[in-house]
């Protein structure tokens, strides 16, 4: 097998969402709608065929030179080896997925060829980041997933709300980006190449203080795209756009890209304990911080969106205690587990009529047993029920915690529990007010596409199943995952059997305790939250008017300083001034030139006093 085949992996996406731009409106909706789908399973089922390349160091292979100046060449290669083709093989078969959901949820839609081209685009951009060779290929893969979410979520631009949601992601998302370039260049100017495998080998050499304000400027990136804090405030006004690109977003493409950024670049992480300790503490504060806002959501896909972020940050918190393999194993099974929650939502939320708030639900459990069933294996997933994948591959981060051996991990470890807790009462929450009871306004009478019921079946399997993928030894599994990553793994302490055991009936307790307390407060309906504190959780700890009050009035003032006073009063009073001086010069002259004869006359004689009096005093200053 030749390893060019390998470019098909993002080319076939990239191809079938040129298609659909180009000629999508002028094709058989059928013929256009099966490209987009076809375009991304046909990568899945390309990486499957090339698995075995990715054996060993992997394979590295070059379509042409893409930059050539003096000594520096940079290819359009790519690097398949064991921790780009697991994520890639992810990628490609939920994306696949989540396009045939679409076809079903976006059958009403006149615009589909411009939805599925930037949903094709998407999965290709995110492919080029995670298949990336070098550090340019990786930067184009990360402003194409910046751009094609800002086309997605505001999809439906004709209304202010969706518009101004894709704005805000593409402006706060592209504050990391600033300092992730940086980094990038900062790289290149070290190493002297754009090369990431030849950045990874050299990272030993550099000193420990710039190892860390490098991978700092990384984790800054990370933090943008992966909505960790303080760049987190875009992901919940994300949902504006369509379920499918939320499914994407929080599953499969942008949300994922800063995780992995971390674990690729794993070997220059670790040269600095001090950055892993910040990347850990950063991912632990905003699991904590997006728990505790899901807990009083109203919109089934905010509680969702909020999810995501905090189940982001446990994999921010593995990468910074070491293991590479426990941040891959949650990013996997969450992965499934949540674009079938998207997708569950999205069939609720249709068979409602559009009603996206889960206290005006209810009794949906009777009424679609397919979107109960699933939904409801998946939200088990995320409360971390013991058994399931989400319960093993939490459990990984906090064995990995558990073994970081500082202090400070304790601490986090400590926060990881009570996010387990709080993660527990929010998902059951949702459950309850969605599927328990009777419904509170109107009977559900919406009939939905077998194309968006069936695709939750194998994402909720492989979701609950998700835990085989890297089995811990204490239920006698073999570690799959970590052992085929092998040295990609990371670095982190496993602790002892004992640990293990305690930290899993920990995580049990928390999960039992949280779906005790839910039980009790929404079991029959939606419980009183107009309290101040359920107030300040909806709003986000208020993080979005903060931002306001701190960078954006200070801003718009600042601005209006400079445009007002500055511009307005100096800039052009200045100007003004010089042109109404001019203007009164030349009407004065103007007065010289009018035609009368007697004027000219008169300008004659005081001429001829002039010049005799100049005369006069000449022959008074000679004698």
């Amino acid at each position: 097998m030749t390893p060019k085949i390998l470019f098909l992996i993002p080319l076939l996406p990239l191809l079938c969402g040129a298609l659909n731009a180009l000629a999508g409106r002028a094709l058989p909706r059928r013929l256009a709608v099966a490209l987009a789908v076809g375009g991304v399973a046909a990568a899945a089922l390309v990486t499957l065929a090339c698995w075995p390349l990715a054996d060993g160091g992997g394979t590295r292979t070059v379509l042409y030179t893409w930059l050539a100046s003096g000594k520096l060449q940079v290819p359009m290669a790519i690097y398949f080896d064991r921790l780009s083709a697991s994520m890639t093989l992810m990628v490609t078969s939920v994306a696949a997925l989540i396009h045939l959901y679409a076809v079903g949820y976006m059958k009403e839609e006149e615009a589909y060829a411009r939805f599925f081209a930037l949903l094709n685009l998407f999965v290709f951009a995110m492919l080029a980041i995670v298949l990336a060779d070098n550090l340019l290929v990786l930067f184009l893969g990360w402003e194409g997933v910046g751009f094609c979410s800002y086309a997605l979520i505001g999809y439906w631009y004709r209304e202010r709300k969706n518009a101004e949601a894709g704005r805000k992601a593409f402006l706060v998302t592209r504050v990391g980006d600033v300092f992730l370039g940086i980094g990038l260049l900062w790289l290149f100017r070290l190493f002297g190449t754009l090369s990431i495998t030849e950045i990874n080998a050299g990272a030993h050499y550099l000193p420990p203080v710039l190892a860390t304000i490098l991978v700092l400027l990384l984790l800054a990136g990370a933090c943008g795209k992966s909505a960790q804090m303080p760049l987190m405030t875009w992901l919940a006004d994300a949902m504006a756009g369509p379920t499918p690109v939320s499914a994407l977003i929080h599953a499969a493409t942008m949300v994922t890209a800063g995780v992995y950024l971390l674990c690729r670049f794993f070997p220059l992480v670790q040269q600095s304990p001090a950055a892993m300790g910040a990347i850990a503490s950063v991912g632990a504060l905003t699991a904590l911080y997006a728990a505790t806002c899901a807990l009083t959501q109203r919109e089934i896909k905010r509680v969702l969106a909020y999810s995501t972020m905090s189940q982001i940050g446990y994999m921010f918190l593995a990468v910074g205690a070491g293991s590479v393999s426990a941040a891959m194993f949650h990013l996997f099974t969450h992965a499934f587990f949540k674009a079938c929650l998207f997708m569950g939502a999205g069939c609720i939320i249709h068979l409602y009529g559009g009603e996206n708030d889960i206290s005006r639900m209810g009794g949906l459990g009777r009424r679609s047993p397919v979107v109960f069933w699933t939904f409801l294996g998946a939200a088990l997933c995320l409360a971390g029920v013991p058994l399931t994948g989400g319960f093993f591959s939490k459990d990984a981060i906090l064995a990995a915690a558990a073994g970081g051996g500082h202090p400070l991990f304790w601490l986090l470890l400590g926060v990881g529990l009570v996010t387990a807790l709080l993660t527990a009462i929010y998902t059951f929450r949702l459950l309850y007010l969605v599927f328990a009871g009777e419904c509170r306004e109107h009977e559900p009478d919406h009939h939905l596409s077998p194309l968006m019921l069936w695709p939750l079946v194998p994402l909720a399997l492989l979701g609950l199943g998700g835990g085989l993928l890297n089995l811990p030894p204490m239920v006698g599994g073999g570690e799959t995952l970590t052992n085929y990553l092998g040295s990609l793994a990371g670095s982190a302490h496993a602790p002892s059997h004992l640990a293990e055991s305690v930290l899993a009936v920990a995580s049990a307790l928390m999960v039992l305790g949280g779906w005790l307390l839910a039980k009790r407060l929404y079991g029959r309906g939606p419980a009183r939250e107009e309290s101040p504190l359920a107030g300040f959780l909806l709003r986000g700890w208020g993080a979005d008017r903060m931002v306001e009050l701190a960078i954006l009035a200070p801003f718009r003032a600042f601005s209006r300083f400079f445009w007002r006073g500055i511009d307005g009063k100096v800039v052009d009073g200045l100007l003004d001034s010089a042109a109404r001086g001019c203007g009164a010069w030349g009407e004065g002259l103007r007065q010289l030139t009018t035609g009368r004869i007697s004027r000219y006359l008169a300008a004659f004689a005081w001429g001829l006093v002039l010049v005799l009096g100049w005369f006069l005093v000449n022959l008074g200053w000679g004698g």
